[in-house]
């Protein structure tokens, strides 16, 4: 539901913050104190069209913003819209930037604005199935998913068929392309991180002449100095080693670093660093080759093999389409089979449900004084089997409101008071399987009085059972059905305009309602208010 809306420079509303509740919530007040200001506000944050004859005067951003709550949701969530006098918008969800498409998405799951020309619901007619399918709920929900699971297999099938290489010369051509690729791939005889030895060897090959220099360095300076500077100082402490056991020792030592030092000249002598011209040429045409083939298949060798064999598949599919088509119809067939097995049975359970909804919903226009009403929810099962994600039922809201009239479609119905009054029988049948949270009815009781008008009113409040409902009135007997009930005032101060709003208690709700019904505040009206009231207040 609305916690609170946050108005700011539209018309003349100023700065205006309304906190609303759980339930019936009635908005009264003066004519032109910013009533329909309230709802076009609603109306702009729910992705609607902004004109800037809309801005407050003198302003260069018209603002709105409301925090929504809602049982499933683990947080409240913050929508706002900013528009400035370039017709920039700014739209955000809980602070995230948003288009006024994605605005209009997800306010359209939070918030259903009627009035007399706002039924966008029951005017669109791909809405219609799905308001019956709420209503038949589970009888058909099982269905649906098994139907829909089908569908996409169906879709699946309808798009690999729908691939075709073309006449016999296209897919010879085709055929050609793809066998010299796989050629080609094929006589490289590539194998994995072959490229990366070859640039070890090349990078060997470069630095050969380097390395040989200071690898006889390094042999020449072992040999020169290490080698005979061992040998002298071993043959000088042999002369002394029988004078002490730790002479003897060293000389022990000296020697086995002697034999070491000359095992290593010898692997330093026999270090083979020499590569000649051919091999280096072989190594770079190989890399160039790699790099071709990098060029047309992929990054890199890996991904030249997966190439491979994505050509090898796609061949084959060219080389076998026939036998494939053949096996891909035979699984559509049977699939077509399946989904029209369960569209009949959807449509069985679609006609006796829409027989049942229409017979609740003429009763209850019947209760809003359309007493010559009938509603009627037609089911056509289409027999092209043209299947689409609802099966294959057109379902169509059908009406007369007269005797002897024809019925028509709904969308036909020219008066707004009617319309206004089927959308309130409408949804106060599809109350408990409505999801949108959130329902506001901007006089939608132009045009109607007493019983239809009583009425009208009880409906609303038994929709606010399971909704937030939202509703201006400028009838009595609908204010004093109200949960909570709002007095919408303007003032004028120094040249300005501003627009307040203020929730009534108990008795300012009597006196409000007593004023709505007489026009002034007396005795009379104030005890026609109170009884009003308490009569109200029984309703189930």
């Amino acid at each position: 539901m609305i916690d609170l809306l946050h108005i700011k420079n539209i018309g003349i509303i100023d700065d205006l913050c309304i906190n609303l509740n759980k339930g019936f919530n009635v908005l009264t007040g003066e004519t032109g104190a910013g009533k329909t200001l309230i709802i076009g506000a609603l109306k702009i944050l729910s992705g609607g069209r902004f004109s800037k004859e809309m801005m407050r005067f003198g302003e260069n951003h018209s603002f709105v913003e409301m925090s929504i709550s809602v049982p499933e949701w683990e947080d409240n969530v913050i929508v706002s819209r900013e528009i400035n006098n370039s017709g920039k918008n700014i739209c955000k969800i809980n602070g995230r930037l948003v288009t006024v498409n994605e605005l209009k998405d997800f306010m359209k799951n939070v918030i259903d604005i009627h009035g007399q020309n706002d039924n966008q619901t029951i005017l669109d007619l791909n809405k219609h199935i799905e308001l019956l399918d709420g209503y038949a709920d589970e009888e058909i929900r099982v269905l649906k998913e098994e139907y829909q699971k089908k569908y996409a297999e169906y879709l699946q099938l309808k798009k690999e068929l729908s691939l075709n290489y073309g006449d016999d010369l296209e897919k010879q051509r085709k055929l050609d392309l793809l066998n010299y690729q796989l050629n080609e791939i094929e006589e490289a005889n590539l194998k994995e991180n072959e490229d990366d030895e070859l640039e070890e060897k090349r990078k060997l090959i470069a630095a050969s002449e380097k390395i040989a220099n200071h690898l006889a360095e390094a042999q020449g300076e072992i040999d020169n100095n290490s080698i005979d500077g061992l040998n002298n100082a071993i043959r000088a402490l042999e002369k002394i080693e029988s004078y002490n056991q730790t002479y003897s020792d060293i000389v022990t030592r000296l020697k086995n670093c002697y034999y070491e030092i000359q095992e290593t000249s010898r692997d330093l002598a026999s270090e083979d660093i020499y590569f000649d011209q051919e091999e280096q040429m072989k190594i770079e045409e190989r890399l160039d080759f790699i790099h071709s083939l990098k060029r047309k298949y992929g990054n890199n060798i890996t991904q030249i093999l997966e190439y491979k064999t994505q050509i090898e598949n796609e061949i084959f599919d060219i080389t076998n389409r026939e036998n494939y088509v053949i096996d891909l119809k035979q699984k559509q067939e049977q699939c077509e089979k399946e989904m029209l097995n369960l569209c009949q049975k959807i449509n069985q359970i679609r006609t006796q449900f829409a027989s049942q909804l229409s017979s609740e919903i003429t009763k209850e226009l019947k209760e809003l004084e359309m007493k010559n009403a009938q509603f009627e929810v037609n089911v056509e099962f289409l027999e092209n089997h043209k299947f689409n994600e609802n099966g294959l039922d057109k379902v169509e809201f059908m009406i007369s409101t007269n005797k002897g009239d024809e019925k028509k479609s709904l969308i036909k119905i020219a008066s707004g008071g009617e319309m206004s009054r089927v959308m309130l029988a409408i949804k106060t049948v599809l109350a408990d399987v409505d999801q949108t949270p959130v329902l506001v009815f901007d006089e939608i009781d132009t045009g109607i009085s007493g019983i239809a008008a009583n009425s009208t009113g009880e409906k609303m409040k038994r929709i606010a059972k399971n909704h937030q409902v939202i509703c201006i009135t400028h009838l009595a007997t609908i204010a004093a059905k109200g949960d909570y009930n709002y007095y919408i005032f303007k003032t004028s101060e120094e040249n300005t305009t501003k627009t307040h709003i203020h929730q009534l208690d108990e008795e300012q709700t009597i006196r409000e309602i007593a004023r709505i019904s007489n026009g002034e505040i007396t005795e009379t009206s104030l005890q026609n208010a109170k009884e009003m009231r308490n009569m109200s207040q029984k309703i189930a």
